[in-house]
């Protein structure tokens, strides 16, 4: 059994706790009686116990198991991280790729990457064949990731998918009615974007996860799995790319924000001809930021 195992690690501190109560030399309860008092199996039990033993916690005598020293602050393990859901990698990874600004033809290292995510390696390693789907990565013939880079006709592909999406988004919450929880939704964006607004001078890179929330918001009222996986990918596309031509990055998130108000706008009028023309008019201005981030950084191919 791994001893980075979370019982393991409870049972270990739990019974280090005990043995601050007895005193040097007294005899350790049984295994079948530390297994009910830990809660654990007798082979955890044991594994703690050798664990004690090299440490030199205790000692054997016959098949008695003596305490020989007072149990020290640094005997104690620190628990092993919680391991997290594909959904919260998912988030952390695009997070990652954003703040990190990892450059096309990185090579992942995901030994370290799963550590940093707190997920378990063949987690990432299922995680990292999703998008290889999508060619946002590719496995190396001799093993291992890179991220890859994206060509013009893939961004212009991508670009057009994600209107024909989103506008069926629109034309569904546009009906729906007053009461739907749609619209409190929308009005807490609508507040939140407002109040970025005010604070972008030293807040625009917070705009990539608002925009992500937004574009998520819009395509939630479609309950399809399909859209739902292709939506994953366009996010991670899209709020990684447009964010590599730093040179005018808090004016086009000042002036993306400003969009997304005038798309929030229309919704609310529940006209389909208002509603699509700020929808086509924003998701046009997003194909047009990822070309010209695409072009700056010397990813047109």
């Amino acid at each position: 059994m791994a001893r980075t195992n979370e019982r393991f690690v409870n049972a270990h501190n739990m019974l280090l706790t005990h043995c601050k109560k007895i005193e040097i030399s007294d005899t350790l309860p049984s295994e079948n009686s530390l297994s009910d008092l830990l809660g654990v199996s007798r082979t955890v039990v044991r594994s703690v116990l050798s664990r004690f033993h090299e440490e030199g916690i205790i000692t054997l005598s016959g098949r008695k198991r003596l305490l020989n020293r007072a149990p020290r602050k640094s005997d104690f393990l620190s628990p092993p991280p919680t391991l997290i859901s594909i959904d919260e990698l998912e988030n952390r990874f695009l997070d990652w790729v954003l703040r990190m600004d990892v450059p096309p033809g990185e090579v992942l290292n995901v030994t370290q990457l799963a550590k940093d995510f707190c997920v378990a390696p063949h987690t990432l390693q299922e995680f990292l064949s999703s998008l290889n789907r999508f060619g946002i990565v590719h496995r190396r013939p001799k093993g291992g990731w890179v991220l890859n880079g994206f060509t013009a006709n893939y961004a212009v592909e991508l670009s057009d998918f994600r209107t024909v999406l989103e506008l069926n988004s629109v034309k569904h919450l546009i009906a729906l009615p007053e009461a739907h929880e749609i619209w409190g939704q929308i009005e807490q964006l609508e507040r939140k974007h407002r109040s970025l607004l005010e604070r972008i001078e030293t807040s625009f890179h917070d705009f990539s996860q608002l925009n992500e929330q937004f574009h998520t918001t819009v395509n939630s009222v479609v309950t399809n799995r399909f859209v739902k996986q292709f939506q994953k990918v366009i996010s991670l596309i899209f709020h990684y790319h447009f964010q590599w031509n730093k040179s005018d990055e808090r004016l086009r998130n000042e002036a993306a924000i400003s969009e997304h108000l005038a798309y929030i706008d229309a919704l609310k009028s529940r006209d389909w001809d208002q509603a699509e023309q700020a929808a086509r008019r924003h998701l046009q201005t997003s194909k047009a930021t990822l070309l010209n981030s695409l072009e700056a950084n010397g990813h047109i191919l």
